[in-house]
């Protein structure tokens, strides 16, 4: 395990040891049309993050992305928020890849039954044979496998800002479709919250080459609108950590 009380400095020349020891290298996906099923492979990061001596989120969080504690800082945003309190017996996640949302979301809550809808099939199994989740045919932007009304916690975390406008927006529709009245929606989106002109050339200079359709940035208002006329009202929101800046998380609850 890493050596407690390492500051920023002393991670960052960890996280370059061991990017040298293991050769590892971040793939990412040439689809530019979403659905991005390679944006973190299974075994190089398995492989990590054993080598690491850390959790897969944790490794996700602290090597790949560089912003270390990132995943718990948002659950515990969402805990302060009362989005737990209900104890959610039906939860629904939208692109979980590692599953170091879900595995988080898991020790907050209880719910009999927990739905994933994943592209990537290694990721997938990995997560139903180690959570006893029900992985759903994944196809477009599609949860037609879920019936109307019957989630009580619909989430997605780095999804949307991974996926073209259509895709996400399609997303949303089912997501009001299959939560149950009184259950809440989480998602983040980068919102233009998260776009100020220093943020806009940190991307610009900063954040790589992508794949084309990441990062996605979707207009707040345009949120918070349609949601409304599909009986979800914002709760709440904040931003979050999420590679060169931030990506601002959405809190909808569906009225009864």
């Amino acid at each position: 395990m890493r050596a407690a009380g390492k500051g920023a400095s002393g991670l960052k020349s960890g996280v370059k040891r061991l990017l040298g020891r293991t050769g590892f290298d971040i793939v990412r996906s040439t689809n530019s049309r979403g659905g991005v099923d390679d944006f973190i492979p299974f075994e190089a990061t398995m492989r990590a993050a054993h080598a690491a001596g850390l959790s897969v989120g944790d490794y996700i969080d602290e090597v790949m992305n560089g912003t270390p504690g990132a995943t718990q800082s948002t659950v515990d945003e969402l805990r302060a928020l009362g989005v737990f309190a209900a104890n959610p017996k039906t939860v629904l996640e939208i692109g979980p890849g590692s599953g170091r949302y879900l595995e988080k979301t898991l020790k907050e809550c209880s719910p009999g039954r927990y739905e994933i809808y994943e592209t990537a099939a290694p990721w997938a199994n990995y997560l139903v044979d180690t959570f006893s989740v029900v992985a759903q045919p994944a196809a477009g932007s599609s949860l037609a496998a879920t019936p109307d009304g019957s989630i009580d916690l619909v989430q997605a975390h780095k999804v949307f800002n991974t996926l073209t406008f259509l895709s996400a927006s399609r997303y949303f529709f089912e997501i009001a479709r299959v939560t149950r009245p009184g259950g809440r929606i989480v998602f983040d989106v980068m919102t233009e919250t998260c776009l100020d002109p220093a943020t806009m050339r940190s991307w610009a200079t900063q954040g790589g080459t992508g794949h084309d359709s990441y990062p996605t940035a979707m207009p707040r208002r345009t949120c918070v609108d349609l949601f409304a006329t599909l009986g979800c009202s914002l709760e709440a929101s904040f931003l979050a950590p999420m590679g060169v800046a931030s990506t601002e998380v959405l809190v909808f609850g569906k009225g009864a």
